[in-house]
């Protein structure tokens, strides 16, 4: 294995990360955009190829490590959250990715998901949410919109979907993020600031499954309804959307409110201001989901929702570690016989 590290160049371009293997997704799958900006991004985030580890579960999205050449390992259903986190405590120097779907990573899976965000590894989860079962062939999903006719759900969905940043936020994440496969330019953006914080990072991806789903996030893309139903959030900035930022979203006490900038009544200086760190407007906008109500339609918001650095798993477990054998031998037969004993008559 170190012979062949040896011959690993430091330095590398995002071709060096193609791999010799077939890439079998479905013509057209959003999966295809989503390799390619993080093979774009890649080279630039200061790692060794050697260093860089995907781990995936079950799903279309997770082929991933075949087409990423890099250290990896394709694993079972549900618990590639579960792996990284061995992985990444055993081995705190590697820089771990997850690749996952909304159904692996939020059916069953979400007792894990759920578990690596509270526990706060220095992990980077790449959640790719098309709303449906894609390998399986047509199947409704955890994030399904209720009513939904699919190849098990005939007469439309009753199920309530998961909201994934409203349960991250819920699951005390300390990152949670949102872009699209049809948005490259802002898709590079959120890779590059997943990989850079420290901590248990949650990018949700909206990715189109053009054979079982087509169309569901393309109100987010499409030219002629991107400007009102998308909100891009930037810390530091408010909150503006339409078409010539027209609109923006103030807070009325603990109430998000949609205004209208060309009447003169509100300017920008009225505006909800975006702050990372605000663990409690960040929630609201984790809410920011179609509303019944057409005069509170928010737009979706896509951005980093909240990032908020707090220690991490790995590093109290080495710490711990460390404190344990401070000038201490290990007696095995102690440690076995523990602290209490008693006789049984």
């Amino acid at each position: 294995m170190t012979e062949v590290l040896q011959h690993i160049p430091e330095v590398f371009t995002a071709k060096d990360l193609v791999t010799d293997q077939e890439v079998r997704w479905c013509p057209g799958c959003g999966d295809y955009s989503i390799l390619k900006q993080v093979q774009t991004v890649m080279p630039n985030l200061g790692y060794k190829k050697e260093e860089i580890v995907f781990v995936s579960g079950i799903g279309c999205s997770s082929r991933f490590p075949y087409y990423m050449d890099t250290f990896g390992m394709h694993s079972i259903h549900g618990r590639a959250t579960a792996i990284a986190t061995g992985l990444k405590t055993s081995r705190p120097e590697l820089n771990v990715w997850i690749v996952t779907g909304d159904g692996d990573a939020l059916s069953i899976g979400g007792n894990h998901f759920i578990h690596l965000l509270r526990r706060n590894l220095d992990v980077n989860l790449l959640l790719f949410n098309n709303q449906i079962y894609g390998l399986t062939k047509g199947q409704y999903s955890p994030t399904s919109v209720e009513g939904q006719v699919t190849k098990s759900t005939p007469f439309g969905s009753l199920d309530h979907p998961f909201n994934p940043l409203a349960l991250a936020m819920g699951a005390d994440a300390s990152f949670v993020a949102r872009s699209m496969d049809r948005d490259p330019k802002h898709l590079q953006q959120m890779i590059e600031r997943t990989a850079k914080f420290k901590g248990t990072s949650l990018l949700e991806i909206y990715q189109n499954c053009n054979v079982f789903n087509d169309g569901a996030f393309f109100t987010y893309t499409d030219k002629e309804t991107k400007a009102g139903e998308a909100l891009f959030v930037e810390n530091g900035k408010p909150l503006i959307y339409g078409e010539g930022n027209n609109k923006g979203i103030r807070l009325n006490n603990t109430t998000p409110e949609i205004v209208d900038l060309t009447t003169g009544e509100f300017s920008t200086t009225d505006l909800w201001v975006h702050d990372e760190k605000d663990y409690l407007k960040s929630t609201l906008l984790t809410r920011f989901f179609d509303s019944p109500d057409l005069e509170n339609h928010f737009p979706r918001p896509f951005g980093v929702l909240y990032a908020k650095e707090r220690p991490c798993y790995e590093d109290a477990v080495h710490a711990q570690i460390a404190y344990a054998k401070e000038g201490k031998e290990a007696d095995l037969d102690s440690i076995i016989r523990g602290r209490q004993t008693w006789v049984v008559k």
